[in-house]
């Protein structure tokens, strides 16, 4: 995409993508649909394109540390619900992409292609192509208040 600095399109090529990739998405599709949670356009989207892959960078960003990014949804296994409470309390579909900093944050998708950081909250990378930008660089997401009272409230407290 031209729109990524050379920067950002060498640690993607390091990381084994390239223009015009395309992976399976089937079976990311079958595994969360089977436990209520769809696939939907922008989430096929992106990981037909970067599914799969593991993004290694490290040390100082722009505004947080740089950290490694796997995008591999079945390693939000077993966190759906954490996906359906996040979902429902902003009024987006999160969809699982993988994990970010060796497991220690997830990483999901909205179907208006913004990328969040999900935990006990959630923060906001921005929409496609710049949040996978602001990934890689370290740039720091945007915390998001849900406004969802009590449960909210008991989510964050986790």
């Amino acid at each position: 995409m031209s729109e990524w600095s050379p920067g950002v399109l060498e640690v993607l090529e390091a990381s084994g993508w390239t223009a015009g990739r395309r992976v399976d998405t089937a079976g990311w599709r079958s595994m969360f649909e089977a436990v209520g949670i769809g696939m939907h356009d922008a989430a096929e989207r992106f990981l037909s394109e970067f599914g799969g892959l593991t993004v290694s960078v490290g040390g100082p960003g722009i505004t947080s540390s740089q950290e490694l990014c796997e995008f591999e949804p079945e390693l939000a296994c077993g966190e759906e619900d954490r996906f359906s409470e996040w979902s429902e309390a902003l009024g987006r579909r999160l969809f699982p992409l993988g994990e970010l900093d060796h497991g220690r944050f997830f990483l999901g998708i909205d179907e208006g292609s913004e990328i969040y950081l999900v935990e006990t909250w959630v923060a906001g990378f921005g929409p496609m192509p710049h949040a996978l930008e602001n990934l890689i660089l370290g740039v720091m997401p945007r915390r998001i208040d849900d406004n969802t009272g009590s449960r909210g409230r008991a989510m964050r407290a986790g």
